[in-house]
This record gives structure tokens, sequence and C-alpha cells, in this order.
């Protein structure tokens, strides 16, 4: 009896090494239902003159805050790059004024009863430097500093996600700076919850290998833009053939792919449309990508979010656009996870924007499955 008593908690401390114990408050989960990225604001700015203040002032408005809420969004991810932060952190200053800016663009969102992603998302060049130890400990210095800033800020809706897309190949060494970064977090910010990604993409593929943290006040994300020939294309970057990729429909079909292939330079490039024709891409399919990442989740038993979904506007056909949209919003809530489209006022964007004047796309609302105000 002793004996298995002795096997049974050597068993149960053993599960407690490996399996990740969830406490995330059901009510965060609930801030986190129906959100909208907030991008080229504190990230993305491709003004040569960069992050002034006047673009802080001007590129979001209240008036932007205002819309959002009015049609039925819970949340925003606010995409921050932490490069220019850091450099401010060298001046005179410490990084006060743009850490002005920042607050006031944090209060504007939570005043209006919003939720908020505080999202860190370099370009490409920082992620790389990621492979330095040394960087990986200037970072979280960074890290914790920003977390001291905000720790006293509501909890229920604020969230740290601790980086964009990773880029890193190897999910091992990923593993080791998460884990860095979220301790880093949580030696200032006990209380808030931290939004953690996989290793390269954050496509679900980049999920389901990822091991969880031992933090059990953490939310997973993943991004869906699958397939991505169709949500990008005629995009200028990624894979350079998506440029010469226009009018491929969703659902797709083998006439449609054969059609738009043919405007292809190259072979291998054309192979890949005409694949894309011949997979039968659409609701069902889509679901089952999605339900690899949710499949994920549980037996983790950890929240999981999709915090970027779109198409590229200027590419696909408005109305394949809508379905492709409603498809994917449609299985995420199927399977309970909260989603975040991208984006606000992009290229992938909810509104249009003239003379600084936003303009709900209604089709665009429809497919999220919210109401025009």
């Amino acid at each position: 009896m002793f004996r298995v008593l002795a096997i049974l908690i050597f068993a149960a401390a053993s599960f407690a090494q490996t399996a990740p114990l969830t406490y995330v408050p059901a009510s965060r989960l609930a801030h986190l239902r129906h959100g909208i990225n907030l991008s080229e604001w504190f990230a993305q700015v491709y003004d040569p003159k960069g992050y002034t203040k006047e673009h802080f002032e001007t590129w979001t408005t209240p008036q932007d805050i205002a819309l959002i809420k009015s049609a039925g969004f819970d949340h925003v991810r606010l995409s921050v790059n932490p490069q220019p932060m850091m450099d401010a952190m060298q001046g005179q200053d410490h990084g006060a004024e743009y850490f002005g800016y920042l607050d006031a663009a944090m209060k504007m969102i939570l005043d209006a009863g919003l939720a908020v992603q505080l999202d860190m998302h370099p370009d490409s060049d920082f992620k790389a430097r990621l492979n330095d130890d040394e960087f990986v400990e200037r970072f979280a210095d960074f890290w914790r500093m920003v977390a001291r800033h905000y720790s006293s800020w509501d909890p229920e809706r604020v969230f740290f996600e601790i980086l964009n897309e990773p880029e890193m190949h190897d999910p091992y060494r990923w593993y080791g700076v998460e884990t860095k970064l979220t301790t880093a977090i949580r030696q200032v910010a006990p209380a808030h919850t931290i939004i953690a990604s996989g290793a390269n993409w954050d496509d679900d593929d980049d999920m389901i290998f990822l091991e969880p943290l031992r933090d059990p006040n953490v939310i997973y994300v993943f991004h869906f833009y699958e397939p991505h020939i169709f949500t990008h294309q005629s995009a200028t970057w990624g894979e350079y053939y998506w440029r010469w990729v226009k009018g491929l429909h969703y659902p797709s079909s083998p006439e449609n792919a054969a059609q738009v292939a043919a405007g292809v330079p190259e072979a291998p490039d054309r192979l890949y449309v005409i694949r894309y024709g011949q997979d039968h891409w659409d609701a069902s399919r889509i679901d089952a990508e999605i339900n690899q990442a949710a499949d994920w989740a549980r037996r983790n038993h950890v929240p999981l979010i999709c915090n970027e979904f779109g198409v590229f506007r200027y590419g696909a056909d408005p109305q394949d656009r809508i379905r492709w949209i409603t498809d994917v919003r449609t299985s995420l809530e199927r399977h309970n996870i909260g989603w975040a489209m991208w984006d606000y006022s992009g290229s992938f964007g909810v509104v249009t924007k003239q003379n600084g004047k936003a303009t709900l796309d209604e089709a665009t609302v429809r497919a999220l499955g919210l109401s025009m105000p």
C-alpha cells in the first residue's frame, strides 16, 4: 500500500512539473473576444519623419477609438516597436517623452472601455539580434522596465504580449528566450496576464510545436492567414511571386487557379497557384486548420487567442475577402477562441480613411459578426 502511495505521489509531482496549471481569470478572457489591431501608430511607421509628436497625436484619435468601441469591438492590440523606445531611453529624459505618448494612447483606449494588448512588434532585424545572448539580456531589461511602468495599470484589461512573430527558426532557443522574457515581466508585474507565442511566424503550426511555459497566468496566441497565397495576393512583401497573383478566388477552384497561374512568370511559382486550386480551400478546410491549434490548447489546458487574421484588400476580390473573413471568424468562435483582426486602417483594414476621417466598411463589420453603429 505504501509503495503504491509513493508511486502516486511521485507521479503527481512529475505531472505538476510537466503539465502547466492555468488560472487566467475568465473575466480577463472575456475582454479578448472581438478585437482589432492598431497598426502604424507605435510600430510599422513608414513616414520618413518617423516617430514624431505629430504622428503620435494624430494617427489614431479619440474619434477612432470611439468608432472601434461603437462597432462592438471589446479590445485593441497596440503594436509597439521597442527599438525607438530603447533609443529614447538613452536620451536626456530617459524616454519620459516617449512614455508620455504611449501612456496617453493606453489611457485613451482604456477610458473608452476597451482592453489593450501591449504588443512588442519590432522589425525583423531587431528579432534577428535575439540570437545574441547579450541582446536578449538587454531586451529582458527593457521588458522589465516597461512591465514595471504599467504594473499599476488595470490587470483585468492590460495584457503584455512578449513578442510578435519572433522569426526564430530554432524553437528550443525561442523557448529559452521566451522563458527569460516572461520571468523579467513577472518579476515586476506579478498580477498581469502575459501573451506568449510560437517560435517563428505565430502560424498555427508554430503553435502546435510550442511547449507551454511554466507560468500559469499566460494566454497563448497564433495568427491565421492560411493560405497566404490567397490572403496576401498582390502583396509586394513576403514571397516575391505574390505580386503576380491577382484575382485568385476563395473558395478555391482548379479552373480559377489555372487562369491566375498563367500570369505568373516562373514555373515553380505557377505550381503553387495551381496547387491552391487543387487543395479545395473552403470553410471546412479552414476549420480543420484552426482545429489543430484548438486541440493543442485543449491538450495542454491553456487559453488560446488568435490576434491576427485578415486579407490584403488590394489583391483579393472584395466578396472573396468577406467570405474568407466570415469563415475564419466563425471557426474561431466555434472553438471558443477570442480574436483580433488585422487591422484597423491599414491595407487589411476594417475602415478606410480620407482626410483623417475613418469610415467603417459595412461588409467587413458584418463578416466579423458585429453591427454597424
